[in-house]
């Protein structure tokens, strides 16, 4: 770990220039900086130095990544800001306070979401009476004591967890780190949400152990399930359950859930026991989606509703027409499996895809299946997973609610 940082002069601060043109992204206040718009100057993994136009006009105080193509991300876009742990402190509280505006039916929530909260590369969940970080950039890394330091002081709690286990660290150069950076104990703890409980281990699973961001598209789910008398539902990618819980709250007569990962199904199973519903009601399948979705198809099966939420296709727009395929594919395989009038729940968490673009695949896929569908609703992040309007990145998680024909 970093030692901690109290204060830096700006005045000293190393700086990098543009090349012509490359401003204009910064101008608008977006905050990333690739290793092709600089034309000068270089500094530390996770200094701060100053943004220069090929002018010499000042345009941010940024962390410095050497070994990322994101070269830099802007901390801020005021000349006369110093990024020191005041500014850290600054930050954190104006996070804190923006979740009080939400209406968070949840004991689990994000209290901070990176750029859109103006802290690059930083994530912190927290769950009860323990923040979870992931430490995800040079910058965020540079700082860690002070960012630690100053969640806690200004959460109350004890307990802090890291999981910097996210592959982008790599791209950054630096390694995974995992533990407790305050506090200890058991990693395994239950999560309060709308009308159900959740059992989760912040030290294992995806993110940091739990998708807070689908915490509203839950409820969504579940109040379809009451309104429309759910009979057979069929939750793909199932993860630990949360589709699965949510439709058997909703008073789903029948869930069949199915993911790829073992331990993700027991822990899936364990929920669906938590909430006292009874074992006749969910079908548990550990195996492939795809294959899954083709052998129900061969076995006739249809299904009032289905919930398509399968991982990260496509991390980067680069990756996008290959996601785009396998978006299409198993979108075709659910609506071919939708009864007259079933509900289809279908995401895209992939940054690569693009709201508009994730439209157009799942409106191909309708056409190739031969089924034509309302859209009823469209889905985003929960509101603590903000999306800023200069950062249209934020924008990562999508999804349709289509009322087929």
């Amino acid at each position: 770990m970093f030692g901690i940082r109290l204060s830096r002069d700006n005045t000293r601060m190393k700086s990098i220039q543009l090349l012509p043109g490359k401003e204009r992204s910064l101008l608008r206040r977006h905050p990333w900086i690739f290793d092709g718009a600089i034309a000068t100057g270089e500094a530390d993994a996770g200094e701060t130095v100053r943004v220069e136009s090929h002018q010499g006009q000042f345009l941010g105080w940024a962390a410095f990544s050497p070994r990322s193509k994101i070269r830099a991300r802007v901390w801020s876009f005021d000349v006369n800001e110093t990024i020191d742990a005041a500014f850290f402190a600054a930050r954190i509280q104006a996070a804190i306070a923006a979740r009080s505006r939400f209406d968070i039916q949840s004991d689990g929530m994000r209290l901070v979401h990176g750029e859109s909260d103006g802290l690059p590369g930083l994530v912190v969940d927290r769950y009860g009476d323990t923040l979870v970080v992931q430490f995800s950039s040079c910058g965020s890394e540079y700082w860690k004591a002070v960012i630690t330091q100053e969640l806690l002081a200004q959460t109350g709690l004890q307990r802090l967890y890291e999981r910097s286990d996210a592959s982008v660290r790599s791209l950054e150069g630096l390694p995974e780190a995992t533990g407790w950076l305050a506090g200890s104990g058991d990693t395994a703890m239950l999560l309060k949400e709308h009308d159900w409980t959740l059992s989760l281990d912040i030290a294992e699973g995806h993110k940091t152990g739990f998708y807070l961001d689908q915490r509203d598209s839950r409820q969504k789910f579940a109040q379809y399930a009451r309104r429309l008398n759910f009979q057979r539902v069929l939750n793909c990618y199932c993860y630990t359950g949360g589709f699965t819980v949510a439709a058997l709250a909703g008073g789903a007569a029948h869930v069949t859930s199915i993911d790829s990962s073992g331990p993700a199904i027991d822990r899936a199973a364990a929920n669906v026991a938590l909430n006292g519903f009874a074992v006749e009601r969910s079908t548990l399948m550990d195996a492939d989606v795809n294959a899954s979705l083709r052998q129900f198809i061969k076995d006739g099966l249809s299904f009032d509703a289905i919930v398509l939420d399968p991982p990260k296709f496509a991390p980067t727009a680069a990756h996008a027409e290959r996601a785009a395929r396998a978006y299409k594919d198993i979108n075709r395989l659910a609506l071919s499996l939708l009864a007259p009038g079933g509900v289809l729940f279908t995401y895209s968490c992939s940054g690569g895809i693009s709201a508009d673009l994730f439209h157009k695949i799942v409106a191909s896929a309708g056409i190739d299946a031969g089924i034509d569908a309302f859209i009823s609703e469209r889905m985003g992040g929960a509101p603590d997973h903000p999306m800023t309007v200069n950062f249209p990145e934020g924008e990562y998680l999508k999804g349709l609610v289509l009322v087929r024909k």
